[in-house]
């Protein structure tokens, strides 16, 4: 057996600290929050480093997207709306910063809901017990009359529900994505997985109108990415659905000749999944753009986001 001694140090070589490269300095350090600031303010006195800085060029990149006439497309799931930031969406879609919208089937749901009762989601595990998980029966009747009715005039998912409640007399449609989004001609587009969605378990479901319809919507946001070249394409709160979507999207419009390379994609969530990184953010951009993922709850992360681009825009 080898014996060891412990190492001796005398010989080690250093250098002077002042000829080193380092990547903190005193001008990245935050300044402590003082009773009265601004927004402006206190964003202009986060840390400069890390996610602060991806946070900073996202706000930068989708206000330099609206100043050259770029799209600003969000692309979500369902959870937004639940923790309450559909006011915020629309209202970005009212600025002119939003300039597209698409989302998995359950958005409807919840979109449909709020604007007709002002409430949404259930108690799923309690319902589930008792076999009535999902069987609302205004939901499943209103918004699969709305997708047959869209149908026949030749409307996608999202034209539908949006001038379904739009046209409609719900208390609460002010609060609809889909409603202002066809109030303000916003592409609102809406792509379903057979099967995931509570309204797929109601009599009125027509699999073909559902189909079809979301078909029609595949091919609007597809046309819609076509011209993102400039843009942003936000994904909030979508593990799966949308960056399939997105990426199958982004492949046609290639395809068919766009131009579609100097792009900057963003992934919000609290927890960074496989297909957003690699469908969103990496792929997408390999050849040319930038990508960035912002870690954390949407209920803060996006309205901090939506107020850090308000302020920068004007």
């Amino acid at each position: 057996m080898k014996h060891y001694r412990p190492i001796s140090l005398r010989g080690v070589k250093t250098y002077a600290i002042n000829k080193r490269k380092s990547k903190v300095s005193l001008s990245v350090l935050s300044c402590p929050y003082e009773k009265g600031d601004t927004l402006r303010t206190f964003l202009d006195k986060l840390p400069g480093i890390l996610a602060v800085n991806d946070f900073r060029a996202v706000a930068q990149a989708i206000v330099k997207a609206r100043k050259h006439d770029k799209p600003v497309i969000l692309g979500m799931g369902a959870h937004p709306v639940k923790v309450g930031l559909s006011p915020l969406i629309i209202d970005l879609m009212q600025k002119n910063i939003i300039t597209a919208i698409a989302t998995n089937g359950a958005c409807i749901v919840h979109d449909v809901e709020l604007s007709f009762i002002g409430r949404t989601s259930e108690d799923v595990a309690k319902e589930l017990c008792s076999g009535t998980f999902g069987m609302a029966r205004e939901t499943g009747k209103y918004l699969n009359k709305a997708i047959k009715e869209g149908r026949k005039q030749g409307y996608g998912i999202g034209r539908s529900v949006g001038e379904m409640l739009y046209r409609s007399t719900y208390q609460f449609k002010e609060k609809s994505i889909f409603a202002n989004a066809y109030k303000h001609g916003i592409p609102a587009t809406v792509h379903v997985a057979i099967g995931t969605d509570i309204i797929h378990m109601h009599p009125e479901a027509d699999g073909s109108a559902i189909g079809e319809g979301s078909f029609r919507d595949f091919r609007l946001f597809t046309s819609v990415v076509s011209d993102l070249d400039g843009g942003v394409y936000i994904n909030l709160g979508s593990a799966v659905i949308m960056p399939e979507v997105f990426l199958k999207a982004l492949t046609i419009a290639r395809n068919l000749g766009n131009k579609v390379e100097n792009i900057t994609t963003v992934n919000m969530d609290f927890i960074q999944h496989y297909r957003p990184g690699e469908n969103v953010l990496r792929r997408p951009t390999m050849g040319k753009g930038a990508c960035y993922a912002l870690t954390g709850h949407h209920e803060i992360m996006f309205p901090l986001l939506a107020a850090a681009i308000i302020e920068a825009i004007g």
